[in-house]
């Protein structure tokens, strides 16, 4: 009956039961407010819900994000890379990345070995026993060669060093070598092919005269015996000699005389560093990391000398942390990478094919050999 009243507040019923009316508005009433203020307070409390999700929880949300993605792009791709250097310049400017890398500080697992010559590391190499290599620039290219392309140059490690040594304080320039005995190590190989093009260059070829030892302790010993004899030595090796004998010094740069020799771009390259194009294509990631730690570790050994001598030291590069800390200013250490490395690493190369094409492994490599980022 309540329900036909409601629908016709017409009917006779409804006028016979006045207080029931009023009851039944009261009740109405009571209803509609309970239902107004229910519904303002579900609104008020999904939005304060909402408002207090966006606030307390969006930022954490985000930020957990943000950090996983971080996480994803710097662990994901996280490899172990065993890199092959030798005893000299090619290992001192990474000294720094295997401080970071014994510290845990690397996003990548580092093995580090360091030999005495290319030929102990060459076949290793070949086999897939090392992934990334710093190689004397002509052994890049026979490699290169060698495996079938199978290998790609990441950047230039170390330019020149070898310097003419001598007590003669007449020699000050390389066209003061014209008339003179030189005694250097390397016959047959590139520090020879080396001199004969400055020698060529400099229209010095029948003028000077190459007397080669079979090692380096030979020409030091030649020199400590005749200040005035004229030899050529590598870093860190004439920081050696020199510091034990006064009466020497480095008097010319074979890397200035280079320089002073071409117009076209090329440099007197010492070291490259290699990747075997297998592990280059699994981890992309991780040597495009590789590339970035060791031009940063080249860049700190080459601002900090003395500071990062005992790392050189520790690595069994150099016996004194004092010759150390003389020689890296002398070392030309670098990485060029990129168009750069391309120009000065092929001009040098195709200097060295120009005696003698087995010395780069045949053929001057092309374009695929090169590292783009």
């Amino acid at each position: 009956m309540l329900a036909a009243d409601i629908r016709n507040p017409t009917a006779p019923e409804w006028k016979k039961v006045p207080k029931l009316k009023r009851i039944t508005k009261i009740i109405l009433t009571v209803a509609l407010a309970t239902v107004a203020v229910c519904a303002l307070w579900a609104c008020s409390s999904t939005s304060s819900s909402s408002s207090s999700s966006s606030t307390s929880a969006a930022t954490p949300a985000s930020t957990s994000t943000s950090a996983s993605a971080a996480t994803s792009t710097s662990t994901a791709d996280a490899a172990t890379i065993r890199v092959a250097s030798l005893k000299g310049p090619t290992s001192i400017g990474l000294v720094s990345l295997m401080d970071r890398a014994k510290a845990g500080r690397t996003t990548d697992t580092y093995e580090f070995t360091v030999a005495g010559t290319a030929d102990e590391i060459v076949p290793q190499i070949i086999k897939g026993d090392f992934d990334i290599a710093l190689v004397p620039a002509n052994v890049a290219s026979v490699l290169y060669n060698k495996t079938q392309t199978n290998v790609t140059a990441l950047d230039i490690n170390t330019l020149g060093v070898l310097y003419v040594v001598t007590g003669d304080t007449s020699v000050n320039s390389f066209s003061d070598l014209a008339g003179k005995t030189v005694y250097m190590t390397g016959k047959g190989t590139t520090p020879e092919y080396v001199m004969n093009y400055l020698l060529a260059q400099n229209g010095l070829t029948d003028q000077v005269t190459l007397e080669f030892k079979s090692e380096a302790t030979e020409v030091a010993s030649a020199l400590a015996s005749d200040t005035n004899a004229i030899g050529v030595l590598p870093e860190p090796y004439v920081t050696a000699v020199t510091t034990k004998n006064a009466a020497l010094s480095a008097r010319v740069s074979l890397t200035d005389a280079w320089n002073a020799s071409v117009s076209d771009g090329s440099q007197l390259v010492t070291g490259v560093t290699i990747v075997r194009n297998d592990f280059l294509a699994q981890h992309p990631d991780a040597v495009a990391r590789f590339v970035k730690e060791q031009s940063d570790s080249v860049a700190a050994v080459n601002a900090d000398p003395t500071g990062m001598s005992q790392s050189v030291v520790d690595a069994g590069i150099v016996d004194s942390a004092g010759v150390a800390a003389k020689a890296i200013p002398h070392c030309n250490l670098v990485c060029i990478t990129g168009s750069q490395m391309k120009t000065a690493l092929s001009g040098y190369l195709n200097v060295l094919y120009q005696q003698d094409a087995s010395s780069v492994g045949g053929t001057v490599p092309g374009a695929a050999f090169y590292y783009q980022s």
